[in-house]
């Protein structure tokens, strides 16, 4: 193909296509970014929904990097326990178990639809009425099943289950009531109604108009938090993004009251003096000094608190030479120390890059009647409530791990990366980044690399490394699991490039259904 408009990366083909579409019909990045959207609304709909949050981070030809957050925002006020519907779910990975919690007071405050509109006015040129077509077409024509999206609706499926709307966005009209199968086509007409409604009424449909109120009412009939004020008040927020050097490259990615922006940068600080470029990839010193990084910016993240309330006096402070030093010497001095989201990535030929990460987290069961949106639960996920459920305080952004990044290279390139994943987020960005910066990989490989991710006390492993490095590793970590092949669970790091001869590059990451697509 020619590179005459730009490349995206994404979870699902639909959602690449939606972006290439607008790429071909003149639109930048962003445009390209919101089709895609509303696209992944409808082609990956454990992942993405109008009802959950996300961050754009955009860097404009000519114009400095920008975050867009329009995450979700805890409730304005905390209700007695016993009138919250608020229950647990386990979510099978195969080689793992997740528990969840869902139900109406798992609802935050979605950022989605504002996020929207927003972007739309900053950073587009074609109408919005454009831009939502692709996703508008595929709805109604109906999206094929494809084994990865029936996957990961088994994992989820007594949520899809826990309800009939929201089994409903998972069924076709020849066996409602039941999972779609791989190669079975499912139809989202009521989701195109809403896209097109949402565009002639504007962002008022969903935080003051009837969909609002759908919502409102649900969650004070059935034991929800949130009132008309939390959709009011909601505001998406511009902010600088953190901005790192590491090595020779700038790293641009999302900066606090997010998490995991930070914690990436704290691990790649760690690392950036520990030569890893002199080692051979998959080695065991490389695996060995990934895996204690890991380990400390986990110690890192329980010893601040992060996620209580990180601020950006608080991860300056992390991330200065002073603060790092200590835990530089640890690496050092022991070197053999013992979730639902999805990501795109876009370059445009002019040079503009969007980095856009989504998440519904698994969903509530709550679908608002006759839109097809299905409300997040993220209340209900212990990656981001790490210090308990109903601790979190009110009216704040939660602490995502969710972050966008964008790299700049001295030679020239600039990369667009980022992840779905819960806690791995942080595991998978920093690795690729690792690949294509220490080791000068191509794009694709660095992406399909096999991955590690420390967390609890425990080291998760992708086979890929050689059966001696995995022993070596293993006697260090005892406490260790080995995935006999790649799994989502590992994130999903759909990535783009441009080189510094204006050539384009795209992969998206096989453990989520990745797609890339130049136009």
């Amino acid at each position: 193909m020619t590179n005459d408009n730009g490349v995206v990366s994404a979870g699902h083909p639909i959602t690449a296509q939606a972006a290439a579409d607008i790429l071909e019909a003149g639109g930048n990045a962003f445009d390209a970014a919101l089709a895609a959207l509303f696209a992944s609304c409808v082609a990956e709909p454990v992942l993405a929904s109008l009802g959950g949050g996300g961050f754009l981070l955009a860097r404009p030809i000519g114009g400095e990097p920008r975050l867009y957050d329009f995450f979700t925002q805890t409730p304005l006020r905390k209700a007695p326990l016993g009138a919250v519907d608020f229950h647990p779910i386990i979510a099978d990975f195969g080689t793992a178990q997740q528990e969840f919690h869902i139900g109406m007071g798992s609802i935050t405050t979605p950022g989605v639809v504002k996020g929207v509109f927003v972007i739309h006015q900053a950073m587009c040129r074609l109408p919005l009425e454009v831009i939502i077509q692709p996703a508008c077409e595929a709805a109604r024509a109906g999206i094929t099943i494809n084994d990865f999206q029936h996957y990961i609706a088994e994992i989820v499926s007594p949520i899809i289950q826990s309800s009939p709307e929201a089994t409903a966005l998972h069924s076709t009209s020849q066996a409602p009531g039941l999972i779609a199968a791989t190669g079975e086509r499912v139809h989202h007409d009521e989701m195109a109604n809403i896209f097109e409604l949402l565009v002639t009424e504007g962002e008022e449909l969903f935080y003051l108009g009837e969909i609002g109120k759908a919502l409102i009412h649900a969650c004070h009939e059935r034991g929800g938090y949130l009132t008309p004020n939390d959709l009011i008040r909601y505001q998406v927020i511009s902010r600088r993004p953190l901005q790192l050097r590491y090595h020779d490259s700038l790293l641009y990615t999302n900066p606090a009251p997010s998490v995991g922006g930070t914690l990436i940068a704290f691990c790649l600080a760690l690392l950036e003096e520990e030569g890893l470029a002199a080692f051979e990839a998959d080695s065991y010193p490389h695996l060995l000094r990934v895996a204690r990084a890991q380990q400390l910016t986990q110690r890192l993240r329980t010893e601040e608190s992060v996620d209580r309330d990180l601020s950006q006096a608080t991860s300056s402070r992390i991330l200065s030479e002073t603060y790092l030093r200590s835990y530089r010497d640890t690496l050092r001095k022991h070197p053999a120390f013992s979730r639902g989201t999805t990501q795109i990535s876009i370059a445009d030929t002019e040079g503009n890059l969007a980095s856009m990460t989504l998440s519904n987290g698994e969903g509530s069961g709550y679908v608002i009647p006759g839109t097809g949106i299905m409300m997040n639960n993220m209340l209900g996920e212990e990656d981001i409530n790490p210090h308990g459920f109903h601790q979190w305080p009110e009216n704040r952004r939660i602490a995502s791990m969710m972050s966008p990044t964008l790299v700049l290279t001295s030679r020239g390139e600039a990369i667009a990366t980022g992840s779905g994943g819960s806690n791995r987020i942080r595991s998978a960005i920093l690795q690729v980044l690792i690949n294509l910066l220490d080791f000068h990989m191509a794009l694709e490989q660095a992406v399909e690399q096999p991955r590690l991710h420390y967390e609890s006390g425990l080291l998760n492993v992708e086979r890929g490394a050689n059966e001696t490095v995995l022993q070596q590793l293993f006697r260090a970590f005892p406490e260790n699991r080995l995935w006999p092949q790649k799994n989502l669970f590992f994130g999903g790091a759909h990535t783009v490039s441009i080189d510094s001869s204006k050539r384009l590059f795209g992969k998206g990451d096989s453990r989520r259904g990745g797609v890339s697509l130049q136009v």
